[in-house]
């Protein structure tokens, strides 16, 4: 009796990531260049998943260019992390998917946001920037980012 041994190739999909660290503050002038950065990051890098925060202008800036750039490239996925479940209202709440870093249940409130940074340091590749002054959390998780040799793509 003969067996036959079938082997089946699947296509492998290699996951590589960007996340985000910016000023609350940012002039609408950074869009064009943020959305030109993350088309360069898609076609040429092969990024094709996105993690930003919920905190501040330029993360809504992130968040509205990754979700006109997912009906151009229907492969990309962004997600918003969340440092907190928040009750308040925000005026930039339009979260399509959201993440809750595993683990940040059992944070203190007051170091939420500092956990979440850290956990999206982890999880990237690419760590793109808008950072124009040295004091701040933007600045402050670029360093660390850069320390981590992740690539970090200022604005």
């Amino acid at each position: 009796m003969c067996a036959t041994i079938r082997l089946c190739i699947a296509e492998v999909v290699i996951i590589m990531i960007c996340t985000f660290f910016g000023h609350s503050h940012c002039p609408d002038s950074v869009k064009p260049i943020l959305k030109e950065k993350l088309i360069e990051l898609i076609k040429e890098k092969g990024v094709n998943k996105f993690y930003v925060g919920n905190h501040g202008y330029f993360d809504y800036i992130v968040r509205t260019t990754l979700s006109e750039l997912k009906k151009e490239y229907p492969q990309i996925e962004y997600y918003v992390v969340l440092a907190y479940l928040e009750n308040r209202k925000d005026d930039y709440r339009d979260y399509s998917y959201t993440v809750l870093p595993e683990g940040i249940e059992n944070v203190p409130y007051r170091y939420a946001i500092c956990y979440r940074n850290e956990w999206m340091i982890k999880q990237a590749d690419f760590v793109i920037t808008y950072v124009r002054h040295s004091s701040g959390g933007a600045a402050k998780y670029r360093d660390i980012a850069e320390r981590r040799k992740k690539i970090i793509i200022e604005l």
